[in-house]
């Protein structure tokens, strides 16, 4: 059995990498607004990199670069713009003086708590409708195309 997709019709909204691209975007918009209107201080890439840190405290920057997909430039811009905002810190390895681990500080901790119940809203709006079964098969399939694309 091939497993080649053919597009008879020629139409933007009918290719999936255009529906993945245009979801992703609407997704990130309407998540923007969330935090916005929330007055949370914070951007989505800034709470994807504090997610991270709280999930996995003290990582490195590099770390934190490869478990987001964001380039080491952008992710030392966002680490700086959460140090001053005092969400995180910059911590010397003690193995590696010229390694920093990122921490999260008191002020980050509360920021999670805070911005929680907001990724849940987010989440409870954008999955109404679809079944459980649904959005597993959907992030198998996601999963399944972002493998066979691994570098």
């Amino acid at each position: 059995m091939s497993t080649e997709v053919r597009f008879v019709k020629n139409k933007k909204s009918e290719i999936p990498g255009f529906i993945i691209e245009r979801t992703a975007k609407r997704m990130k918009q309407f998540y923007q607004k969330m935090l916005k209107e929330a007055d949370t201080g914070i951007t989505v890439d800034q709470w994807i990199i504090l997610q991270t840190i709280h999930k996995d405290n003290g990582l490195s920057q590099y770390e934190i670069a490869n478990q987001t997909f964001k380039d080491a430039p952008t992710v030392t811009r966002i680490i700086d713009l959460l140090v001053n905002k005092e969400l995180i810190e910059r911590v010397a390895d003690t193995s590696d003086r010229r390694k920093f681990n990122i921490c999260l500080t008191n002020k980050g901790e509360q920021k999670i708590e805070e911005v929680l119940p907001i990724v849940m809203d987010f989440r409870k709006t954008g999955w109404k409708g679809i079944n459980l079964e649904d959005l597993n098969h959907m992030m198998r399939t996601l999963n399944a195309i972002f493998d066979n694309l691994e570098e």
